[in-house]
Protein backbone atom coordinates (compact mmCIF):
# COMPACT_ATOMS: atom_id res chain seq x y z
CA UNK A 1 0.00 0.00 0.00
CA UNK A 2 3.09 2.04 0.36
CA UNK A 3 3.22 2.81 -3.27
CA UNK A 4 -0.37 3.77 -4.01
CA UNK A 5 -1.40 6.67 -5.38
CA UNK A 6 -5.10 6.66 -7.14
CA UNK A 7 -7.52 4.49 -5.41
CA UNK A 8 -10.70 3.44 -7.24
CA UNK A 9 -13.77 2.65 -5.47
CA UNK A 10 -16.65 0.87 -6.87
CA UNK A 11 -20.15 2.11 -5.80
CA UNK A 12 -23.40 -0.10 -5.19
CA UNK A 13 -22.41 -1.96 -2.17
CA UNK A 14 -19.02 -0.37 -1.51
CA UNK A 15 -19.75 3.07 -1.13
CA UNK A 16 -23.47 2.19 -0.83
CA UNK A 17 -25.07 -0.77 1.36
CA UNK A 18 -26.06 -2.23 -2.23
CA UNK A 19 -29.73 -1.00 -1.89
CA UNK A 20 -30.97 0.92 -4.81
CA UNK A 21 -34.13 3.03 -4.02
CA UNK A 22 -37.15 3.76 -7.18
CA UNK A 23 -39.60 6.05 -5.83
CA UNK A 24 -42.61 5.85 -7.76
CA UNK A 25 -41.50 8.61 -10.26
CA UNK A 26 -38.88 6.40 -11.62
CA UNK A 27 -36.13 8.42 -9.59
CA UNK A 28 -33.45 6.69 -7.48
CA UNK A 29 -31.93 6.87 -4.32
CA UNK A 30 -28.57 6.36 -3.04
CA UNK A 31 -27.51 6.95 0.67
CA UNK A 32 -23.87 7.72 1.04
CA UNK A 33 -22.31 7.07 4.62
CA UNK A 34 -20.36 10.51 5.39
CA UNK A 35 -17.40 8.83 7.06
CA UNK A 36 -16.70 7.64 3.17
CA UNK A 37 -16.75 11.30 2.37
CA UNK A 38 -14.58 12.57 4.76
CA UNK A 39 -12.06 9.89 3.89
CA UNK A 40 -12.12 10.92 0.24
CA UNK A 41 -11.73 14.52 1.05
CA UNK A 42 -8.87 13.39 3.22
CA UNK A 43 -6.94 11.14 0.72
CA UNK A 44 -7.02 13.50 -1.72
CA UNK A 45 -5.80 16.63 0.62
CA UNK A 46 -2.68 14.08 1.30
CA UNK A 47 -1.88 13.64 -2.74
CA UNK A 48 -4.05 10.42 -3.68
CA UNK A 49 -6.47 10.25 -6.08
CA UNK A 50 -10.09 9.08 -6.09
CA UNK A 51 -12.00 7.23 -8.78
CA UNK A 52 -15.11 5.76 -9.46
CA UNK A 53 -15.62 2.52 -11.17
CA UNK A 54 -19.02 1.75 -11.60
CA UNK A 55 -21.11 -1.07 -13.52
CA UNK A 56 -24.45 1.40 -13.29
CA UNK A 57 -25.04 4.86 -13.98
CA UNK A 58 -26.59 7.00 -11.37
CA UNK A 59 -27.05 10.87 -11.50
CA UNK A 60 -26.80 10.33 -7.48
CA UNK A 61 -23.40 9.26 -7.83
CA UNK A 62 -22.55 12.30 -9.98
CA UNK A 63 -23.98 14.46 -7.39
CA UNK A 64 -22.07 13.14 -4.52
CA UNK A 65 -18.88 13.09 -6.19
CA UNK A 66 -18.95 16.49 -7.85
CA UNK A 67 -19.28 17.37 -3.98
CA UNK A 68 -16.23 15.69 -3.65
CA UNK A 69 -14.50 17.10 -6.36
CA UNK A 70 -14.33 13.51 -7.85
CA UNK A 71 -13.46 13.96 -11.14
CA UNK A 72 -12.38 10.42 -12.64
CA UNK A 73 -16.20 8.75 -12.84
CA UNK A 74 -16.50 6.16 -15.20
CA UNK A 75 -19.98 4.42 -15.05
CA UNK A 76 -21.68 2.06 -17.17
CA UNK A 77 -18.56 0.23 -17.27
CA UNK A 78 -19.03 -3.35 -18.37
CA UNK A 79 -16.04 -5.03 -18.28
CA UNK A 80 -13.88 -2.89 -15.16
CA UNK A 81 -10.58 -4.82 -15.77
CA UNK A 82 -11.18 -3.32 -19.33
CA UNK A 83 -11.89 0.30 -17.33
CA UNK A 84 -9.15 0.11 -15.13
CA UNK A 85 -6.70 -0.41 -17.29
CA UNK A 86 -7.57 2.54 -19.55
CA UNK A 87 -7.60 4.36 -16.70
CA UNK A 88 -4.06 3.30 -15.47
CA UNK A 89 -2.59 3.97 -19.51
CA UNK A 90 -4.31 7.30 -19.02
CA UNK A 91 -2.11 8.29 -16.15
CA UNK A 92 0.47 6.29 -16.57
CA UNK A 93 0.18 4.16 -13.91
CA UNK A 94 1.95 0.93 -12.45
CA UNK A 95 0.08 -1.60 -11.11
CA UNK A 96 1.48 -1.37 -7.56
CA UNK A 97 0.07 2.40 -7.41
CA UNK A 98 -3.77 1.70 -7.87
CA UNK A 99 -5.70 0.25 -4.30
CA UNK A 100 -9.04 -1.10 -5.92
CA UNK A 101 -12.13 -1.45 -3.46
CA UNK A 102 -14.57 -3.76 -4.26
CA UNK A 103 -17.19 -5.86 -2.98
CA UNK A 104 -18.98 -8.33 -5.54
CA UNK A 105 -18.51 -10.52 -8.51
CA UNK A 106 -18.32 -8.08 -11.14
CA UNK A 107 -15.30 -6.21 -9.08
CA UNK A 108 -12.91 -9.52 -9.29
CA UNK A 109 -11.55 -8.78 -12.94
CA UNK A 110 -10.68 -5.05 -11.44
CA UNK A 111 -9.19 -7.21 -8.52
CA UNK A 112 -6.71 -8.97 -11.15
CA UNK A 113 -5.34 -5.69 -12.41
CA UNK A 114 -5.25 -3.52 -9.14
CA UNK A 115 -1.92 -3.90 -6.88
CA UNK A 116 -3.66 -3.48 -3.62
CA UNK A 117 -6.83 -5.24 -3.81
CA UNK A 118 -9.30 -4.27 -0.59
CA UNK A 119 -12.38 -6.04 0.05
CA UNK A 120 -15.51 -4.25 2.11
CA UNK A 121 -16.36 -6.50 5.46
CA UNK A 122 -19.28 -7.81 3.59
CA UNK A 123 -17.87 -8.65 0.55
CA UNK A 124 -18.56 -11.86 -1.00
CA UNK A 125 -15.78 -15.04 -0.08
CA UNK A 126 -14.29 -14.89 -3.36
CA UNK A 127 -13.27 -11.47 -3.13
CA UNK A 128 -12.20 -11.62 0.87
CA UNK A 129 -10.33 -14.30 -0.07
CA UNK A 130 -8.00 -12.25 -2.97
CA UNK A 131 -7.96 -9.19 -1.03
CA UNK A 132 -4.94 -7.83 0.75
CA UNK A 133 -7.12 -5.56 2.95
CA UNK A 134 -10.58 -6.34 4.20
CA UNK A 135 -12.44 -3.41 5.82
CA UNK A 136 -13.87 -3.86 9.55
CA UNK A 137 -17.13 -2.45 8.28
CA UNK A 138 -19.39 -3.30 5.77
CA UNK A 139 -20.55 -1.35 2.06
CA UNK A 140 -22.14 1.90 2.91
CA UNK A 141 -21.33 2.41 7.09
CA UNK A 142 -18.05 3.56 6.43
CA UNK A 143 -15.91 1.08 4.84
CA UNK A 144 -14.42 3.62 2.15
CA UNK A 145 -13.09 5.22 5.40
CA UNK A 146 -11.84 2.27 6.65
CA UNK A 147 -9.62 1.52 3.48
CA UNK A 148 -8.50 5.18 3.13
CA UNK A 149 -7.04 5.03 6.95
CA UNK A 150 -5.60 1.92 6.12
CA UNK A 151 -4.04 3.36 3.32
CA UNK A 152 -2.68 6.65 4.75
CA UNK A 153 -1.41 4.69 7.96
CA UNK A 154 0.64 2.44 5.75
CA UNK A 155 2.34 5.67 4.20
CA UNK A 156 2.67 7.14 7.20
CA UNK A 157 0.47 9.89 6.48
CA UNK A 158 -2.91 9.32 8.80
CA UNK A 159 -1.39 11.74 11.15
CA UNK A 160 -0.75 14.51 9.30
CA UNK A 161 -4.02 14.39 6.94
CA UNK A 162 -5.98 14.04 10.14
CA UNK A 163 -3.94 17.79 10.97
CA UNK A 164 -4.98 19.18 8.13
CA UNK A 165 -8.24 17.82 7.86
CA UNK A 166 -8.84 19.77 11.33
CA UNK A 167 -7.16 23.05 10.20
CA UNK A 168 -9.11 23.41 7.02
CA UNK A 169 -12.21 22.50 9.31
CA UNK A 170 -11.61 25.27 11.74
CA UNK A 171 -10.23 28.12 8.91
CA UNK A 172 -14.05 27.34 7.12
CA UNK A 173 -15.86 27.78 10.46
CA UNK A 174 -14.10 31.01 10.99
CA UNK A 175 -15.15 32.35 6.85
CA UNK A 176 -18.13 30.54 6.48
CA UNK A 177 -18.67 33.00 3.10
CA UNK A 178 -16.11 31.10 1.28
Amino acid sequence: MRNVAWIVLDVDGTLTDGKIVYDDKGGEAKAFHVADGLGIVMAQMMGLRVAILSGRRSAAVERRMAELKVMDIIQGAGDKADKLHGLMREHRLKADQVAYVGDDLNDLPAFDVAGVRIAVANADALLINRADYVTPRPGGAGAVRDAIDEILRRQAKYEDAVARYLRLSAANAANPSQ
